[in-house]
């Protein structure tokens, strides 16, 4: 195994983590809701009325961000990430992923982030799962096919 020191950004990580939490941390408070990608995009396929606007907000935020963060960063500070797979493989990725979601009653944001921070049993065997099958597909991809 080799670590790629040329995009190895622990202190990006680092805000970006933080910012996640603090995120997930005023939403959960303000709003009552966890901050769960899944449920968000979910609660717009049948939305209420009251739920509709500040759904379409955060998905629009979330579609916006990397257009702003491009206008206030400098060009040196972020990469674009290099996806090593046609498109037919990205897009059976995300249906799996998105079958995986709705079995697993939520994303990884949201066991990941949120259900872990509030000691959830249910989010810590979720969030095992997906990073079990995650190291699994990177070794079989890598080593055995």
């Amino acid at each position: 195994m080799q670590i790629d020191w040329i995009h190895f950004t622990p202190w990006m990580s680092l805000a970006g983590g933080v910012l996640l939490g603090l995120a997930s941390a005023m939403f959960i408070l303000l709003n009552g809701r966890i901050l769960g990608i899944s449920g968000i995009l979910g609660g717009l396929i049948a939305p209420k009325v009251r739920d509709a606007s500040w759904r379409i907000a955060f998905v629009l935020g979330l579609f916006a961000s990397p257009l702003v963060v491009r206008l206030w960063l400098p060009a040196d500070w972020f990469s674009a990430p290099r996806i090593d797979a046609g498109w037919a493989t990205v897009v059976i990725a995300g249906l799996m992923v998105g079958l995986g979601t709705r079995y697993g009653a939520g994303c990884t944001s949201g066991h990941g982030i949120c259900g872990l921070s509030r000691l959830s049993p249910r989010s810590l065997v979720a969030t095992l799962s997906f990073m079990a099958a995650g190291f699994a597909t990177v070794f079989v991809i890598r080593h055995i096919i």
